[in-house]
């Protein structure tokens, strides 16, 4: 039986993969009841920017750009790729484009 806190972790490991469940699908994937999973996404709230949707199409969602245990960019390291980025060839441009994007740290609009 996998406790509390194990479980907590890894509906949030699962969520930040999928970025969006259901209770249904959380209750039937960690054989639990509604009333736990429930607890287990208020528990994890307070922490973590998880959200509820409610009615139809509803589920627990998590914001946008959070990922567990990512790593990302300092921003002197982000800095210095995009400096270096003119000087590269179309084809390693897209490579750090991509780099870019998996690891600077997100952004808010407007910036």
């Amino acid at each position: 039986m996998q406790s509390a806190l194990d479980r907590r972790q890894e509906i949030l490991e699962r969520l930040s993969d999928r970025r969006f469940d259901t209770i249904a699908n959380l209750m039937a994937e960690f054989h639990v009841s509604r009333s736990t999973i429930k607890r287990d996404i208020e528990v994890l709230s307070c922490s973590y920017p998880l959200e509820t949707v409610r009615g139809n199409g509803g589920g627990v969602r998590v914001a946008d750009g959070y990922y567990v245990g990512r790593r990302y960019l300092r921003p002197e390291q982000e800095a210095l790729l995009r400096e270096l980025m003119p000087g590269l060839q179309p084809d390693q441009q897209e490579t750090m484009k991509d780099i870019l994007a998996a690891f600077a740290m997100p952004t808010t609009r407007g910036r």
